[in-house]
């Protein structure tokens, strides 16, 4: 009888598990997150179906629109988790990662200025996010039903006030941008890369530049530089949008930052030393960096926090973004080794610093790209970005004399422009299926594919964004010289940064 009663029990939780466990993981999936009220959700007291669940959980897992399941968008955990990581990782890039990189790079006098810069930057920036930054950005009111003629006038380069203060921010996902990872992880991540585009900036004007102007600058540049340019290029309601707002006018495509980060720092760069002038002793005295060591920690730190910048530019842990994490691998790749083979057979030997400037060249090549391009094509923006970049560092710099420090405009914005107009050439809807989708149809993005034509539209957006560039940073720049003057002095540039701004010492030695 015991034998009868125990061949019973588990007879029954045989039959029975399956089905609990089934329960289990239908109450701890997505689909029992009370959904948010919009039109396209079934009332509270409707139950959605198994079908409508199926459909919801492939759309999670393909990144994709779930509106036509009846069920509100939530936060995945999986992309969440991706996003919160990306984030992270690009935020290392400037902390540490530039500190080392720039600081190795400059002279032993003022290597404490240049982490001063990326930590004073960093806190200046997020505050101004937190205020208004991420909501000019990223918002749309000034495109809404009801905006006045001259907000709707000015919503391709603004986007609206509705996030000022980050009111209404929250855990949920602001479907414009993300349908599966919360607003407030998508707007830190966005706050990374506000972060680090001023900062790189002012390399360019390393060792001669005192701190009170970095910070007027970069205030100044912030507001009249990288918020409009940013939101005509990401914002839902941006001008050269070309993926997501089937109303721009310039279907432009720029999957991480080659507009908004890289052309935007390294022309800003160029526009800043031609301002200042030369280093004193400039082309007269030796000015090699005081540590390759450091310089190749934060080469180190740049190229796996780019994996952050990159494929976490796909806003999901979905194909593209390890579409972008292989492109990004081999493009730096690629340039880190044309640069010193370019330098060994023109000089014979191939330096450290030609390995660390040819990765970051490629790393800044295929940011545009990444999300576009396949690994061939990978392959070629990296080759040409090394090459390229490594012909502006020596012969251009060489033959036009002006001092940009530490190559800013050499490496980001040679390489980030081109990279842009290789990607109108080689993006391909293998790598990326939204160039094909239902904006990209309405704004003539899908026909500028077809006919081949998408590079004439990437040059149509740099040179509009050169034109917003050029002015505004040479205006920002005389501004500031104005306000409180550009460089500490001669005697004073001589002793270094670090004991006039700071009252410090980057090595002290003790006893």
């Amino acid at each position: 009888m015991i034998w009868v009663k125990t061949r019973n029990f588990f007879s029954i939780v045989h039959h029975s598990l399956p089905r609990f466990f089934v329960a289990c993981l239908l109450l701890a999936s997505p689909f029992s997150v009370k959904a948010a009220a919009t039109s396209a959700v079934p009332s509270p007291s409707a139950s959605p179906s198994l079908e409508q669940r199926m459909d919801y959980a492939d759309a999670e897992r393909s990144n994709s629109d779930p509106s036509p399941t009846g069920i509100a968008p939530a936060a995945s955990p999986s992309h969440t988790a991706w996003m919160m990581v990306s984030a992270g990782l690009v935020l290392f890039m400037t902390l540490p990662g530039l500190v080392l990189f720039y600081g190795g790079l400059v002279r032993q006098k003022n290597v404490l200025s240049m982490a001063a810069l990326c930590l004073g930057i960093t806190a200046l920036i997020t505050v101004i996010w937190w205020a208004v930054g991420y909501s000019l950005v990223f918002g749309r009111s000034f495109a809404a039903d009801g905006a006045s003629g001259f907000a709707h006038a000015v919503s391709p380069f603004l986007g609206g006030t509705e996030f000022f203060f980050l009111k209404g921010v929250n855990g949920l996902p602001n479907t414009d941008y993300a349908f599966w990872i919360p607003q407030n992880v998508f707007c830190i991540f966005q706050l990374t890369f506000a972060i680090i585009t001023p900062v790189l900036i002012f390399g360019a004007s390393a060792e001669r530049m005192k701190f009170t102007a970095v910070i007027v600058f970069a205030f100044l540049w912030f507001f009249f530089v990288y918020i409009p340019l940013t939101h005509m290029v990401w914002g839902a309601t941006g001008l050269m949008n070309g993926v997501w707002n089937p109303k721009a006018a310039i279907p432009a495509i720029d999957f991480a930052g080659g507009m908004v980060v890289e052309m935007a720092c390294g022309w800003s760069a160029l526009v800043l030393c031609l301002v200042l002038g030369k280093r004193r002793g400039y082309g007269r005295e030796p000015m090699m960096p005081h540590s390759m060591v450091l310089a190749s920690v934060g080469t180190g730190i740049l190229w796996v926090g780019w994996y952050g910048f990159n494929a976490g530019s796909a806003l999901a842990a979905d194909g593209i973004a390890a579409n972008a994490f292989l492109t990004t691998t081999l493009a730096a790749a690629t340039a880190s080794l044309v640069w010193p083979l370019a330098e060994f057979l023109q000089r014979g030997k191939p330096s450290v610093l030609g390995f660390c400037s040819g990765a970051v060249a490629g790393l800044v090549g295929i940011t545009p790209a990444c999300g576009f391009v396949d690994a061939g094509g990978a392959v070629l923006v990296g080759a040409a970005a090394g090459l390229i970049s490594y012909l502006a560092c020596t012969t251009l710099k060489r033959a036009f004399r002006y001092d940009d420090t530490l190559d800013v405009f050499g490496v980001h914005g040679v390489s980030g422009t081109v990279g842009l107009v290789l990607t109108g050439i080689l993006a391909t809807s293998v790598a990326n299926p939204n160039l094909l989708g239902g904006a990209a149809s309405t704004n003539g993005l899908k026909a500028a594919l077809k006919g081949h034509t998408l590079w004439l539209v990437q040059l149509e957006a740099i040179g509009i964004t050169l034109l917003l560039l050029i002015p505004a940073t040479l205006l920002i720049t005389l501004i500031v010289r104005a306000l409180v003057g550009l460089r500490p002095g001669g005697e004073i540039e001589s002793q270094g940064l670090d004991i006039h701004d700071h009252g410090e010492e980057g090595y002290t030695l003790n006893g």
